[in-house]
């Protein structure tokens, strides 16, 4: 059953600090009004959010972000291109089992014996979609499983009925069956696992996970894929004006006072400039991602703010320019 907006907390449109999580370093994300009605209009259709954007734009950090803004989990999964459905399902480790056969016969045991120590289950870890569905399900098939896959690390205080987000990152790097998968095992809300004897489900006294998904655009998704979605699209001002002014707030965001405020806006001319010049070559130009490279070098080199525009000039090349000049 779908719910209501106002069953679902704001998102708070302030500096928000995220904690490291994982191999998630700390950072910090302000939500505009539109990213910020997209996260509750998921929730309330209870439908992925796909997120689309050039590369650096910050669609990752955002279902990082709402994850620290509702109080949930925070489940990352990278696509790539050998990636399955099955892969966000669960795993089984079928060389592990192999080599443990191949021991095994070295060695005088009984058939029973052998048959318990080889039961598949024993190899079988939880995916993604197994934990934000059932998370006391997958904890206990990861101890039967003796610790294969790796855990995800809840915050401090949290229980299941806290929900949980799922990022999927870059779902255009994998082939067309991984969204339809995908799309399936979201839309029955759970799916079967060979070796036990119930589906994993979503239980129905816990919150529908957020599901977000980002892609660069490297591949067409399916269409069927798309309208089963809620999609935000994460622009830039084409405006040169309005372009440098959203990225020296970004800046400022990360950095406050450590930066001399010049180097925000020669730094943001830099990036419009170079922009430019890639676009003309047919390129993918320097976005978000490279400006607050370039911005952390320089208070990491020159942290006397007197001392920062001169370095900006020697060190803008490294961070900017991704590509050879034009002849």
């Amino acid at each position: 059953m779908n719910l209501p907006l106002s069953t679902i907390p704001a998102i708070p449109l302030t500096d928000l600090s995220l904690p490291p999580r994982g191999s998630w370093p700390a950072s910090v994300h302000r939500f505009d009004e539109e990213s910020a009605w997209a996260v509750r209009s998921a929730l309330a259709a209870q439908r992925p959010l796909l997120v689309r954007g050039e590369p650096g734009s910050g669609k990752s950090q955002l279902a990082r972000a709402a994850a620290e803004a509702l109080g949930r989990l925070f489940i990352a999964e990278v696509v790539h291109a050998r990636s399955e459905s099955q892969d966000l399902q669960w795993r089984f480790d079928a060389l592990g089992r192999l080599g443990d056969a191949q021991a095994m016969g070295a060695h005088q045991y009984g058939a029973d014996e052998v048959r318990q120590r080889l039961d598949p289950r024993n190899y079988l870890s939880p995916g993604a979609l197994w934990w934000v569905f059932d998370w006391p399900s997958a904890l206990r098939q990861q101890q039967q499983s003796g610790g294969r896959g790796a855990r995800p690390q809840p915050p401090a205080g949290w229980s299941p009925a806290r929900g949980s987000v799922l990022l999927i990152d870059e779902i255009d790097k994998a082939e067309a069956d991984l969204p339809n998968g995908l799309l399936e095992t979201l839309g029955n809300g759970g799916f079967s696992v060979h070796w036990l004897d119930t589906a994993v489900c979503a239980a129905p006294a816990m919150p529908t996970p957020l599901v977000v998904i980002t892609t660069n655009e490297e591949r067409e998704l399916p269409a069927a894929f798309i309208r089963r979605c809620l999609v935000l699209n994460l622009r830039w001002p084409s405006n040169e004006d309005a372009f440098t002014a959203r990225l020296i707030e970004r800046g400022r965001l990360h950095f406050h006072a450590r930066c001399h405020p010049e180097v925000y806006r020669e730094a943001a001319r830099q990036l419009w400039q170079d922009r430019q010049e890639a676009a003309r070559q047919g390129l993918q130009g320097p976005g978000q991602a490279e400006y607050l490279d370039l911005l952390r070098v320089v208070v990491s080199l020159a942290p006397v703010i007197d001392e920062q525009l001169a370095l900006l000039a020697k060190v803008g090349e490294f961070a900017l320019r991704k590509h050879p000049p034009a002849d």
